[in-house]
């Protein structure tokens, strides 16, 4: 019974890449979807403080803008990881402000290694500062490795409401293929889809080992646009410093 399930399960992670690229009509709340793509562990007793920049670039446009996300996170359990977001905003010629709070949570489905994939839901909640507008998302993780390789699959799909919004579902995909050259330096490809986003472009990763439980999780890439929805050139920082 144990093999039939792991061959069962074995196509699904591919498959999920496929639904991405063809399923995405939607994106997120306010059309920007390159992120993070997020893998499906939770470690135990875990606290976590996480920073995220995304420098967009639109070369001849006045589209350009920056992101800032820190997050403090703690598991909840040896399944179930809880996190708290806040967003802020830097735009061209006006001063940085707080644009949105999200609380989310991580649900690790599955035991690392007992099928071909590994396993994961995360569900989110957002509410942007200003406005009365909310977000409900959730997300599929998928994750499978082969030699190598890790590929990594979040196919979310989202509910969006409140004050001057159409109130409407929406889907998106992130996808990750990455190679374990060496525990500090890991190159990766990702690639983005949704209605007002499709990107793909490389991204480096690495772990750098504080000792005991501390270790600093980096990753620093671009995603290019792939179509004129999408800006040309999408910067993104990751920093993920757990103990």
């Amino acid at each position: 019974m144990y093999h039939q399930r792991r061959r069962l399960i074995a196509p699904a992670a591919g498959m999920l890449f496929v639904q991405g690229w063809l399923l995405s009509p939607g994106a997120a709340a306010d059309g920007i979807t390159i992120d993070r793509v997020y893998d499906p562990y939770v470690q135990l007793l875990e606290k976590e403080i996480e920073y995220r920049l995304l420098h967009v670039d639109d070369a001849g446009t006045d589209n350009d803008f920056q992101r800032h996300r820190l997050g403090i996170g703690h598991s909840l359990s040896d399944r179930l990881a809880a996190e708290v977001y806040l967003t802020g905003l830097d735009l061209p010629g006006s001063r940085f402000s707080a644009e949105a709070v999200e609380v989310e949570l991580k649900w690790q489905l599955t035991e690392q290694g007992e099928f071909n994939n590994d396993w994961g839901l995360l569900f989110e909640l957002e509410r942007e500062v200003e406005r009365n507008v909310w977000e409900y998302r959730t997300t599929v993780i998928g994750l499978h490795e082969w030699s190598q390789w890790i590929g990594k699959a979040n196919f979310s799909l989202a509910y969006e409401w409140g004050e001057g919004v159409h109130n409407e579902w929406e889907t998106a995909f992130a996808g990750q293929m990455r190679y374990r050259y060496l525990q500090g330096f890991e190159p990766a490809l990702e690639l983005y889809v949704a209605q007002q986003t499709k990107g793909l472009g490389p991204v480096l990763t690495g772990i750098a080992r504080l000792g005991g439980m501390h270790k600093l999780k980096w990753e620093i890439g671009v995603i290019f646009g792939l179509d004129d929805k999408t800006a040309d050139a999408n910067w993104k920082l990751n920093l993920d410093y757990e103990f």
